[in-house]
């Protein structure tokens, strides 16, 4: 019975660590690169529509306004709950790039230039709603490391494209416009898997410091997976790769892929509980004292989420002038102690 209610505890750190929420963030973002795909189905709609290069450029304007128009997105990422607006992003990229796939393989009348450029807008615009979510959540639940976060995700954001061409190379599908209805479902299907797991869980509370190892070798697993997607595609360009092979080049690279889940589960799993007498004695001092409790709660959550920012004139000061910038705290703080000394004398009385 205690190992199943350990089993529970250890389970539900696991589902609330943040490092679970970045790594499927990192999954989302490796399927999210829906616009770098254009290249690859754009040869498919002319040939099927008869478009010229002039028509297919408009459709290519399209999907960069979709790829960039993401305020609606942030709109929404502060009314919505992420996973409502992950939802959202997964039905536009679905509606949008399915109907074209309807389209080109004829199982939908042809429509208007416009409209193809509408429904291209709305299918690519889909994608800020992947980026959106997977920034706003893994910036909350990282507030000191920001910088990584980001670079980390938009880095898989980039080999999206590629990671996707690969999934299709294994597919061997003879209609190349198989690869459109891939763009359409694959992501859509990602993220309703994973829409529930990408939310703030309380970053400021789980800073450890095993998080710069675990930041690098997030790095090193990026590095080697764009180093292998691109060796990859030179070997398959270069030579004529059996189905085979390409079916063990497409394992390598899923494996690759889910290698950093192996970080929120050592560090959920591993994690050494507080024992009885450490309970009493943190519930026992709590009780003496609470305020200084939620005092060091609450500092504790300035601190973290708040960055400790100078203004950039005072460290250019020489050191004179930032000595005299000090003087006025400095004189107030030395009479207001003269002034509460002397209140505390005349109290006292003559001796």
């Amino acid at each position: 019975m205690f190992q199943m209610v350990r089993l529970k505890e250890k389970l539900c750190l696991f589902f609330n660590n943040r490092w679970l929420v970045f790594v499927a963030a990192m999954w989302i973002q490796s399927f999210a690169g829906i616009g770098y795909l254009f290249g690859s189905i754009s040869p498919i709609i002319k040939s099927s529509l008869n478009y010229n290069q002039r028509q297919l450029s408009r459709l290519g304007v399209a999907k960069d306004l979709g790829d960039s128009v993401g305020f609606l997105a942030g709109t929404l990422s502060e009314i919505l709950p992420l996973w409502a607006t992950l939802l959202v992003g997964a039905i536009q990229n679905f509606i949008g790039y399915g109907w074209v796939w309807l389209i080109v393989t004829g199982r939908s009348p042809i429509l208007p230039l416009w409209v193809m450029c509408i429904l291209i807008f709305i299918g690519t615009n889909g994608e800020t709603y992947f980026n959106t979510a997977a920034l706003v959540s893994c910036v909350q639940n990282f507030p000191k490391s920001r910088g990584p976060v980001v670079g980390i995700l938009k880095g898989f954001a980039g080999l999206g494209g590629a990671i996707m061409t690969q999934i299709y190379a294994l597919i061997h599908s003879p209609d190349h416009a198989s690869l459109i209805f891939m763009v359409a479902v694959g992501p859509a299907m990602v993220v309703i898997a994973l829409m529930f797991l990408i939310r703030p869980v309380g970053g400021h509370r789980q800073v450890r410091p095993s998080d710069g190892f675990s930041f690098s070798l997030i790095y090193s697993i990026c590095i080697i997976l764009a180093s292998y997607l691109m060796g990859v595609m030179l070997v398959q360009d270069l030579v004529d790769v059996s189905h085979t092979i390409t079916t063990i080049f497409t394992a390598i690279l899923f494996v690759l892929l889910v290698i950093p889940v192996v970080i929120p589960i050592s560090l959920s799993f591993s994690q050494t509980t507080r024992g009885p007498s450490e309970e009493a004695l943190l519930s026992e001092s709590q009780k003496q004292d609470p305020g200084v409790s939620k005092h060091n709660d609450d500092q504790e959550i300035i601190f973290s989420e708040v960055e400790d920012e100078k203004p950039k004139d005072v460290d250019l000061l020489p050191a004179l002038e930032r000595q005299k910038k000090n003087c006025p705290t400095a004189n107030k703080t030395s009479s207001s102690s003269r002034r509460r000394s002397s209140e505390d004398q005349k109290k006292a009385g003559p001796p």
